[in-house]
C-alpha cells in the first residue's frame, strides 16, 4: 500500500521535471513523517488545513492521494485518511508555490491553492487545522509566539495545530540539524541567516500556555536529526 501511495503522491510531478520528481518521490519515501501522517487520526474530515511554509505542496498530495486510495477500495492500512481535506498553503520560495500549483491544480482543482508570501502575515480565521513542519526555527523568537497566538485565538476547540520541530537539547542531533538548514538557506540564496530553535520543554510550554494539548512523537527515525512532531489540539 505504502509503495502504491508513493506512487500516487508524486505522480504529478512528473509534470515539473525529471530532477525534481525524482526529489519529490525520494522526500516523501525517506522523510519519517510523511509515513506517522497516516499512523495517527490527526485531521478531521471536511478539514479546511493551512500549511504554513507548503514548499511544493508535499503534504497536500500525500493525504489527497491516500483519501483516492481509500476511496478506491485500495486502502488496508488500519487508521482510515481523512476525506474531503482542503489544503491552503503558504511559502516564502515563490518556485516552490509554482512547482505545487503546476504539479496538484489540474488534478485537485480549488482543493489545493498555493500562495507565496510571509506565514507571519498568513489569514488564519478561515482554517481548521494548522500545519507548520519543519519552518518555525526559520523565523525569531518573538514572531514565533505571535504566531502561536493567532493559530490559537482562530481555531475552536478540538481542532489541531500540527507541528514538526527540532529540540535544541539533542546535542549532536542539533548541531547536525542546525548545520543542514544553514546549508540548505545558502542553497536557495539566503545567506547567512539566524536560526532560532528551542528545546523541546520550551516548544511545549509556549504552547500548552496558550491552551493546547500537546503530544509530542519523536520523528528522527532513519534520519540523523533532533526532530520531534507535535500534535497539539485546542482546548
Amino acid at each position: 500500500m505504502i509503495k502504491a501511495l508513493l506512487d500516487m503522491a508524486s505522480a504529478p510531478y512528473q509534470a515539473t521535471g525529471y530532477i525534481n520528481y525524482q526529489w519529490v518521490r525520494g522526500k516523501l519515501r525517506g522523510d519519517p513523517i510523511f509515513k506517522a501522517l497516516l499512523e495517527h487520526a490527526i485531521f478531521s474530515d471536511n478539514a479546511r488545513v493551512l500549511d504554513l511554509g507548503c514548499g511544493k505542496g508535499l503534504l497536500a498530495a500525500w493525504l489527497l492521494a491516500a483519501e483516492k486510495l481509500a476511496n478506491n477500495g485500495a486502502w488496508h492500512h488500519q487508521t482510515r485518511p481523512a476525506q474531503n481535506l482542503n489544503f491552503r498553503g503558504i511559502d516564502i520560495n515563490a518556485r516552490d508555490v509554482h512547482c505545487g500549483n503546476h504539479a496538484l491544480a489540474p488534478i485537485y482543482n480549488e482543493r489545493v491553492q498555493l500562495l507565496p508570501g510571509d506565514i507571519r502575515a498568513a489569514e488564519i480565521a478561515a482554517a481548521d487545522a494548522v500545519v507548520l513542519l519543519d519552518v518555525l526555527h526559520y523565523i525569531p523568537h518573538a514572531d514565533q509566539e505571535k504566531l502561536f497566538d493567532e493559530i490559537r485565538a482562530s481555531l475552536k476547540v478540538g481542532s489541531v495545530l500540527l507541528t514538526r520541530v527540532s529540540d535544541a537539547r539533542q546535542t549532536f542531533r542539533a548541531m547536525l540539524t542546525r548545520f543542514v538548514d544553514r546549508c540548505v538557506l545558502l542553497t536557495r540564496g539566503f545567506g547567512a541567516t539566524p536560526l532560532f530553535f528551542r528545546s523541546l520543554p520550551d516548544w511545549i510550554d509556549n504552547l500548552e500556555r496558550r491552551g493546547f494539548a500537546v503530544t509530542a512523537i519523536p520523528m528522527s527515525q532513519s534520519t540523523a536529526f533532533a526532530n520531534v512532531m507535535l500534535i497539539a489540539r485546542a482546548l
